[in-house]
C-alpha cells in the first residue's frame, strides 16, 4: 500500500468513467433486471454521495462511494476495484477510508446493499471480515431473492 493515495473524485477522469461503467455494466449481467441498484454518474453526482478513487502513481486501482441516508445513517455505493489490481488489497483499504470517512461525520450505522450471487462471494467476505452482519433491508430497498443487505455499528 505504499504510494497508494486515496482521493475525493471529482467523477471526471476517463479512467474513473471507465471503471465505473464496468462496475454498473457487471452489475446488470450478474442480477436480474429490477435488483441492480448500482449508482451510475448520474447517481455519483448525487450531493449526498462522495466518491473516493485509489491510485498508484497515475494508475487507478479503485473506487468507493459513501452516500448519507440520515445525520447518523451511511450507505457503502460503488465498491469496485479494477481489474488488473484485484487481489492487492485495494478494496480492504478503500472499505477502511469509507468506515473512517463515516465514523468522522459521526454516523451511527453503515450499511449496503450487495448481490446474492456467486460473483459477490468476494464482497460479501470482506465486509464480513471487518464485522458487518446482514440485516434487514434498509433506505427503502425491499428486495430479498437478489439482494444483500448488511449493517456495521460505528458506535
Amino acid at each position: 500500500m505504499s504510494g497508494w493515495r486515496i482521493v475525493e473524485d471529482d467523477l471526471t477522469h476517463p479512467a474513473v468513467v471507465a471503471l465505473l461503467e464496468l462496475h454498473v455494466r457487471s452489475a446488470n449481467e450478474n442480477s436480474p433486471p429490477g435488483s441492480v441498484f448500482a449508482l451510475d454518474l448520474t447517481g455519483l453526482r448525487d450531493p449526498a454521495v462522495t466518491l473516493w478513487t485509489a491510485w498508484e502513481g497515475a494508475t487507478l486501482l479503485g473506487m468507493g462511494a459513501l452516500k448519507q441516508l440520515d445525520a447518523h445513517h451511511g450507505e457503502i455505493k460503488s465498491m469496485r476495484t479494477a481489474p488488473a489490481q484485484l487481489r492487492r488489497g485495494v478494496a480492504g483499504a478503500m472499505l477502511a477510508h469509507v468506515i473512517a470517512a463515516a465514523r468522522a461525520r459521526g454516523y451511527r450505522r453503515l450499511s449496503l446493499e450487495t448481490g446474492t450471487s456467486a460473483p459477490f462471494a468476494a464482497a460479501h467476505a470482506l465486509y464480513e471480515r471487518v464485522g458487518f452482519v446482514e440485516c434487514d433491508p434498509f433506505a427503502g430497498y425491499s428486495d430479498r431473492v437478489f439482494a444483500r443487505y448488511y449493517t456495521l455499528a460505528l458506535e
